[in-house]
């Protein structure tokens, strides 16, 4: 087995990251029988490190073969409460050198000596990644239905009610989203509200649903990003305020297909996505190690940046 390197990662590695994400991404999914995840050019995945880079500028990390070719890669992103480990990609020409574990193991330590758990979103497809991760600790703690809806360009069907107390989120919501995070999750990463609400980017949007008083409710972002068209992060007291956001950020993409993912226990919004015809094209696992709060309401994690 080859020793790689670790090191931290540059912006002169974003365009070699980029094509490693794509091209190692979609390789195992069609060498399993599924669909290429990432269409288009690979300079569409760029997203991922233009995201973390405005985040947490130079919290990437990337594999070096002996030989000098990079063959890895991985972004983390610390949090207030934890550290997210980002999407992960290692070359399939190289497999057996430690990719994937050099890179984990790496993060561990950096989450170990910051004193603080370590999360992310697993496929519960990809039976080498989840050993990866529970061999090192990771429990599984939530599992998530991957679903895409292809939005009609008229608009999405089946408007719940609770629509209505639905708002576009602001700067001033940041504090009331970041303690019903805490209260429904046990975590909470203020910079990412306002990474989204202020869209300095172009691409995102987020939503907040009112209760009596003016109470925060519920809140959720979305990406319009060319390359990574996903629904979430999202979190909610109840299905019925996760209903309502999921489909004020679904229906802004008319005439496109975005992807969400719903809990497997929360049956009356899973329904819900089935009457908008929305249906399953994978499964996911929370997945953290040390501590977790068992969650309440309704969690809805994504890739970028990662949530669990």
């Amino acid at each position: 087995m080859a020793t790689v390197q670790i090191r931290k990662m540059t912006k002169a590695d974003r365009v070699v990251v980029s094509e490693l994400i794509h091209f190692s991404t979609n390789h195992w999914y069609q060498t399993h029988g599924r669909s290429a995840v990432f269409s288009g050019a690979p300079a569409l995945t760029e997203v991922f490190f233009n995201v973390y880079e405005a985040l947490d500028p130079g919290c990437g990390i990337v594999a070096i073969h002996p030989n000098g070719r990079l063959i890895g890669s991985c972004f983390y992103h610390p949090r207030e409460t934890h550290v997210s480990l980002g999407i992960m990609n290692s070359h399939p020409s190289y497999g057996g050198c430690g990719v994937a574990r050099a890179l984990l193991d790496w993060i561990i330590r950096f989450a170990d000596r910051e004193g603080k758990p370590v999360r992310l979103v697993s496929s519960a497809l990809n039976l080498d990644s989840f050993s990866l991760y529970t061999r090192a600790g990771f429990v599984p703690r939530c599992a998530y239905q991957d679903m895409f809806l292809p939005v009609p360009k008229s608009g999405l069907k089946g408007r719940p009610r609770g629509v209505k107390r639905v708002r576009r989120a602001r700067l001033d919501d940041v504090p009331a989203i970041g303690q019903l995070e805490m209260e429904l999750t046990g975590i909470q990463r203020k910079k990412d509200y306002r990474y989204f609400i202020k869209n300095q980017a172009g691409f995102w949007h987020a939503s907040v649903v009112e209760g009596k008083g003016g109470r925060i409710d519920g809140f959720c972002a979305s990406s319009a990003s060319l390359g990574f068209n996903m629904v979430g992060p999202g979190f909610a007291r109840g299905p019925q305020e996760a209903a309502s956001l999921l489909w004020t950020e679904l229906d802004r993409y008319r005439g496109r297909t975005p992807v969400f993912l719903v809990p497997v226990d929360c049956s009356p919004l899973v329904q819900t996505a089935y009457a908008w015809s929305a249906r399953n094209c994978e499964l996911h696992f929370s997945q953290v190690r040390g501590a977790f709060q068992p969650f309440r309401g309704v969690n809805l994690p994504t890739f970028l940046p990662e949530t669990a």
